[in-house]
């Protein structure tokens, strides 16, 4: 097998979660002053894409991408005291639009 259809097959394998942190008593702060100090604290495996914070900063969205759900609730408990996450796994629109062309 050539390097570059290992190298889509392991993309393929990969799933992008968008997560939704709500800050506990609506403390922004204390996250950015951890993040600060210690950083992402993100496993070996789970990759940051970006993130977007709400205006009044009550949550963040961050777009996450992994092989293995498990290496988020990894990430995650170096957080829950301060955070309260959901995880939604999300595909991007352009494959949306091409698995749902299929049923039409």
């Amino acid at each position: 097998m050539r390097g570059d259809e290992t190298a889509r097959e392991d993309w393929q394998a990969l799933m992008l979660y968008m997560v939704i942190e709500r800050f506990e008593n609506r403390d922004a702060k204390a996250v950015y002053r951890r993040f600060r100090h210690k950083g992402r604290m993100a496993p070996d495996g789970l990759a940051y894409i970006d993130s977007w914070v709400e205006t009044n900063f009550d949550r963040c969205f961050q777009l996450m991408e992994c092989d293995d759900a498990r290496l988020l609730e990894q990430w995650a408990a170096n957080w829950r005291d301060l955070v309260e996450f959901e995880f939604v796994p999300v595909r991007r629109s352009k494959e949306a639009a091409e698995l749902i062309s299929q049923e039409l």
